[in-house]
């Protein structure tokens, strides 16, 4: 019987990390630079209060397991192509988006930096299976099952995990590894995008990874 809940084989998969990003995943990045100390605190303060606490730590160990049992660890940032911008994807001229070529902000936290022999694309549109080469790479690699980690859950994310479903890869969502701006935007994603991945938290996701260790 087909099925998602398939566990993975370290060696035919990628753990993929979706805009953790200096842009949008700190404080002081780009995204925010023009909101009054008030209004930041307010909208998104719980916000970096989470993912200080319990994402990046989550995010964090599920790199080391992954890394550990030899499964591909790849990164995804939003960085335009040229300084300007222009190559962006229209719904992110219209957000006002762009993250410059080259730029601080674009680049992985340094708290999941990308090791010396690890895949870092930047992307230009929301769907990193859209405006990069991904799907080419990840065959190349071998790779038949993704798991799906990052920002916003309600958007980047679910974007990526869509598609991959689309182009016939296997999904799992780390559903703690995952982030978006409020509680309800985040139950309400994760309950939606359940029918296209298998769903485990970074505990269920890492005792998986050292059993395959051994």
């Amino acid at each position: 019987m087909l099925t998602r809940e398939v566990p993975l084989d370290p060696a035919a998969s990628a753990l993929i990390y979706i805009d953790v990003q200096n842009f949008s995943a700190r404080r002081d990045g780009g995204e925010f630079k023009d909101l009054p100390a008030e209004e930041f605190e307010a909208r998104y303060g719980a916000f970096f209060d989470k993912f200080e606490a319990e994402t990046l730590p989550n995010m964090q160990r599920l790199r080391d397991a992954a890394r550990a049992a030899g499964v591909e660890v790849m990164y995804t940032t939003i960085e335009s192509l040229t300084k300007d911008g222009r190559d962006r994807s229209l719904d992110y001229k219209i957000t006002g988006f762009n993250v410059p070529k080259g730029s601080w902000d674009g680049r992985p936290l340094d708290a999941l930096a990308p090791g010396e022999d690890e895949i870092w694309l930047p992307k230009n549109s929301s769907s990193v299976f859209v405006s990069t080469n991904i799907d080419y790479v990840l065959r190349c690699l071998g790779v038949r099952q993704v798991v799906i980690a990052g920002l916003v859950t309600d958007q980047c994310v679910e974007g990526a995990i869509r598609d991959a479903c689309d182009l016939g890869y296997l999904v799992t969502q780390v559903t703690d590894a995952c982030l978006t701006f409020t509680p309800e935007r985040q139950a309400a994603s994760i309950t939606a995008i359940k029918g296209y991945c298998r769903q485990l938290t970074t505990d269920d996701l890492v005792r998986e990874l050292e059993g395959s260790a051994k």
